[in-house]
């Protein structure tokens, strides 16, 4: 390229031509549109050069092509708009950066179709100069007369000078208007996330894609094919205004039907021409092409969990998109992406709000149903006393200890005087004290601060302040270690502690029921039991009769029970055998109701028809002899349990957890009792 000439040349020149020439140069700090920039150069062009007419042409890379942008002076109809480099004069001078000067188009073979309709308005003169600064080429000016040689070397310096100073003019207007475009776009792609980040509903979402594309990219046809969970379950939505026909918005689509499957499978943006859209051979792409379309380009909506679908925008127009539109494009799907994965969460927190309101019902109808005597079965005089005693003491705040063998109801117990008391609206916290270990046992009841042990990383709530207003139930209260049993006193006495790790005193309003197993006064005749604590839990004792001192209920829970578990395994038995039944009354329950509960259970798998089937050789149907002792039966227990439990003694699934005692409790029982491995591993 030429290097730039210097304005003031020492040849003279026409003080005219010189005005032109800055007037010309004022244009590049005047802020012009482009249309009014060609204007104004060709205006003053006029005032150094003879020209019928003048044509400003420019290069675009998308097609390989030069543009017309404007033509000036009188009317030359007929003239090209767009033609491919070669078969231009522009092009040819752009692409060599080579001025280019026919002094008599008559007999001039080269660039026909430019050139035949200059020759026809009567132009014998035709120049043409390249538009170029020092970082861009533009494209070229060219300068057409009547007359023959019309433009001579001081002319054409002269016209040099002008061509680069109209090319710094046309690139800094260009360069404006891109800016301006560009900070419109900015504040579109704004506004755009701003509008799609409002909206946590896909049926509100969906009508504003349109109208947000539309502001930054001019199109036809817009929208969102979502995926539903597979390939078989897309969705397709229609967003323009005007869909094509028989295009029905939110239909089920396959993948492979989609015009976007390669955009979607292969997480690339993927443009479709004409040719593409006919070979696709979908009734979807009929429809497309059958409403105009031409273009249509898919962007896959991208997320960290992944494609949740496409966007799909369309045009009619060949190549309607440009390398800046596709970037565009590009910006909003990512948009939308996350609106739309905002919106999917949104769904399904609702639904899970929703679903967790249902249970929340069905878990306190429950409760209620649980809480009052509904599931405490039998018509004993025994058990009779004892609801008495419940419903007696319920209404007060007293204390109650609840005192029974493992699996006869002491739970249920507990949930029907809170259900009959005054706070049973409040919370029903329920600790179960020998399964927890020691250690844990303390910041379980009471909490502890964060950095109050090893491993104590935040703050906690213990179960004394959650059951605050409401009943604390302390199940298997006899295994308290002596060491936690001052600090539950002084909560029973003055209503406060403090969490582990604070020096903060905090005040609780609860009612306390407690249970156990073990003889009380017996531990604290071996000194692991406070007899203050003890004194204070013994406000009003609820002695719960073992099954086999009830023995006329036995049939009323066996009934209960097969209907219960029958219904939740969904299956229908009628029948219980006589045998059965009687077997199930003479068998003593050292497991109380819950080895009862369990048995039924084992029955009804086993049963496969109306029959109840249950397997009666685990029992001994006779009753224990007069030299049988309840040690013996307690023995036998054991043992049956430890052989369902596999030999496992500890552990989640361990005879000591099925069997409510502590691993320590049980190994000294089967020292006690005499158990060796050789009797529950045969």
């Amino acid at each position: 390229m030429q290097s730039r000439p210097a304005i003031y040349s020492e040849e003279p020149i026409e003080s005219g031509r010189y005005e032109a020439l800055l007037e010309i140069a004022d244009l590049m700090v005047r802020h012009r549109s482009l249309p009014e920039l060609y204007h104004e150069m060709a205006l003053g062009l006029r005032k150094v050069a003879d020209f019928k007419f003048l044509n400003f042409t420019l290069y675009y890379p998308e097609n390989k092509v030069m543009q017309l942008h404007f033509l000036g002076g009188e009317p030359a109809s007929g003239f090209p708009t767009e033609l491919p480099l070669e078969e231009s004069p522009t092009g040819w001078s752009w692409q060599r950066q080579q001025e280019l000067m026919f002094q008599n188009l008559e007999g001039e073979v080269r660039f026909p179709r430019e050139l035949e309709v200059l020759r026809a308005k009567g132009i014998h003169t035709y120049y043409v100069l390249p538009l170029t600064t020092g970082e861009k080429r533009l494209g070229a000016l060219g300068l057409a007369s009547v007359k023959i040689n019309a433009y001579q070397e001081q002319d054409r310096q002269f016209l040099r000078r002008g061509a680069e100073l109209i090319a710094l003019a046309i690139e800094n207007a260009g360069t404006r208007e891109a800016l301006r475009e560009e900070k419109d776009r900015l504040r579109a792609l704004v506004d755009i996330n701003r509008t799609l980040a409002s909206r946590l509903e896909v049926q509100s979402l969906l009508p504003l894609i349109s109208e947000c594309v539309t502001r930054v990219v001019p199109h036809d046809f817009a929208g969102v094919t979502l995926f539903e969970g597979d390939q078989e379950n897309m969705k397709a939505y229609v967003l323009s205004p005007e869909r094509p026909e028989a295009m029905e918005s939110g239909r089920p689509v396959s993948l492979k039907q989609t015009l976007s499957a390669q955009a979607f499978l292969e997480r690339q943006a993927k443009t479709l021409t004409r040719d593409d859209l006919e070979s696709h051979g979908s009734s979807i792409a009929g429809r497309v092409l059958g409403a105009g379309i031409r273009t249509m380009r898919c962007v896959p909506l991208l997320t960290s969990t992944g494609t949740l679908g496409t966007l799909n925008v369309g045009s009619k127009r060949d190549k309607a998109f440009s390398q800046q539109d596709e970037e565009i494009l590009n910006q909003i799907a990512a948009q939308l992406a996350i609106a739309l994965d905002n919106a999917r969460a949104y769904r399904e927190i609702q639904g899970l709000r929703d679903r967790l309101a249902q249970e929340k019902l069905y878990l306190e109808d429950e409760i209620r149903s649980e809480l009052n005597f509904e599931e405490i079965v039998g018509e004993s005089a025994e058990l009779k006393h004892v609801l008495a005693q419940a419903r007696t003491v319920a209404p007060s705040d007293s204390t109650v200890l609840i005192l029974g063998e493992t699996g006869t109801g002491k739970e249920l117990i507990a949930r029907a005087i809170h259900r009959m008391s005054k706070r049973r609206d409040a919370s029903f916290i329920k600790v179960n004290c020998a399964a927890i270990p020691t250690g844990l046992l303390e910041s379980e009841l009471f909490g502890h601060e964060k950095g109050a042990f090893t491993g104590a990383v935040s703050k906690k709530i213990g179960r004394m302040e959650l059951a605050d207003k409401g009943t604390l139930f302390l199940d298997e209260v006899g295994d308290i270690p002596l060491e936690l049993q001052p600090k539950l006193l002084r909560v029973l006495q003055d209503h406060e502690f403090e969490r582990l790790g604070s020096n903060r005193t905090v005040r609780v309003d609860l009612r306390l029921v407690a249970a156990t197993n073990r003889n009380l006064s017996k531990r604290i005749t071996e000194g692991e039991f406070r007899s203050d604590l003890f004194y204070r839990l013994n406000v009003f004792p609820i002695h719960i009769p073992p099954l086999r001192v009830r023995r006329n209920d036995i049939p009323l829970l066996v009934r209960h029970f097969v209907k219960k578990i029958a219904w939740r395994m969904d299956k229908q038995i009628d029948t219980i055998p006589s045998q059965t039944m009687g077997a199930l009354v003479n068998w003593h329950w050292p497991g109380n109701i819950r080895e009862l509960e369990n048995l039924i259970e084992r029955s009804v798998i086993l049963s496969e028809g109306p029959v109840l089937r249950s397997p009666l050789t685990e029992l001994q149907v006779e009753l224990p002899s007069d030299d049988a002792t309840l040690e013996r039966a307690e023995r036998e227990h054991i043992i049956r349990v430890l052989r369902e439990c596999g030999g496992r003694v500890a552990g989640a699934n361990g005879a000591a957890v099925k069997l409510g005692l502590k691993r320590t409790t049980l190994q000294s029982k089967m020292g006690k009792l005499k158990i060796e491995r050789k009797d529950y591993e045969s």
